[in-house]
């Protein structure tokens, strides 16, 4: 059967308009072997008896500068942080994580505001780190870097941090006028090499339509990438809600972004490819993460209603795991290597979704 009669015969992707073309390139690429996991934090309604709903401060993110932010990017603001834990001296960060371990936390997400030349001044906090790890060694911690040399990387690795990530720009224009920062796009690159070079796991980030709305260097940043070795990418679709309206940013099509997929996947076929949770809402996400299913991605964070029953009608290996951290990214990210993380059936997960869907249906509609 042909891909498009079966994502047609999926009765929660009917809004999705999805492009006939690139569906066939799909099917012709062959990303349907591959297996899939969906992370979700929607879980609760065909949870079994042992999976039990983890709370928002299962992995809380946590900003060394609060949130202060020199670069005040046009698509962020800073706004990103501040609802964020503020921990901006050693000594709060070692207080903030003793209690939320105390409150169950398994790990963090540790960032912070960049200074004016993309760089997170870690160096302070770095011991605290170490102090962290060898108190706690089972608490997990992915880093927000932003730009490193290769010494701080060193520095990083040597703290225990579990994983890097840091966003790969791949147009210089991005980078003077949406970052607003005098640096060369080859610092990125070097930056990514000398993480790479170190111990951690390095998952770097591709915003696409970061310009504002516009595809424009997605394609370089891909072969940066190529030309290492991380541990996974993550693939994240631009939300400029904090856009300035002198600069605003126009909404990326589904079907470039779908395409993006397809040309990532043939440029690295041999690395996980994960569709972050940062994606538009609405019948965009829906047409999105079909492509996302279509194209072969390993993971999707917080997957649209449809994703699931499509990856299992096109016979890929399903995994859905409960993941309902506030921020998504470390689950999303760490969970690569957990094979003790729960599971959840896909299955039912698809029949609890149809049910929604069912008791939706009924509501009556009355006119005014």
């Amino acid at each position: 059967m042909r891909w498009t009669d079966i994502a047609a015969g999926i009765e929660a992707l009917e809004p999705a308009n999805l492009d006939q073309d690139l569906v066939a390139r799909f099917a012709r690429a062959g990303g349907a072997g591959r297996p899939i996991n969906f992370y979700t934090p929607t879980f609760k309604a065909y949870a079994s008896s042992e999976i039990s709903a983890c709370g928002k401060s299962a992995w809380p993110a946590v900003s060394i500068t609060g949130g202060e932010c020199k670069l005040q990017c046009d698509h962020c603001k800073a706004k990103i942080l501040e609802p964020m834990l503020a921990a901006t001296t050693p000594e709060a960060l070692w207080r903030t994580v003793n209690e939320q371990v105390a409150q169950g936390a398994k790990g963090m997400l540790l960032t912070g505001g960049s200074n004016h030349r993309d760089e997170v001044e870690y160096g302070p906090f770095l011991p605290t780190v170490r102090r962290i790890k060898d108190a706690f060694p089972e608490f997990r911690i992915a880093m927000h870097t932003a730009l490193v040399d290769g010494a701080l990387a060193r520095e990083i690795a040597a703290a225990g941090v579990d994983a890097a990530m840091l966003d790969i720009i791949g147009a210089q224009d991005t980078v003077s006028q949406v970052y607003h920062l005098r640096r060369p796009v080859d610092d990125f690159e070097r930056s990514l090499e000398a993480l790479v070079a170190t111990p951690l796991k390095v998952v770097p980030h591709i915003v696409l339509g970061l310009h504002y709305g516009r595809m424009l260097g997605e394609w370089r940043a891909l072969e940066m990438i190529a030309r290492h070795r991380p541990s996974a990418l993550v693939l994240v679709v631009v939300m400029p809600f904090y856009a300035p309206a002198g600069r605003p940013f126009a909404t990326p099509s589904s079907r470039e972004v779908g395409r993006f997929f397809l040309d990532a996947r043939a440029a690295l076929p041999e690395l996980p490819l994960l569709l972050g949770c940062a994606r538009p809402a609405g019948r965009a996400k829906m047409e999105i993460d079909a492509y996302a299913v279509m194209a072969g991605l390993e993971g999707i964070a917080h997957p649209a209603d449809g994703s699931v029953e499509l990856a299992l009608e096109l016979g890929r290996e399903v995994k859905v795991t409960p993941a309902c951290c506030s921020i998504a990214i470390g689950e999303e990210v760490l969970a690569l290597e957990d094979p003790a993380a729960a599971r959840i059936d896909p299955r039912l997960m698809v029949e609890a979704e149809k049910r929604a869907a069912s008791r939706i249906s009924r509501i009556p509609v009355v006119a005014a």
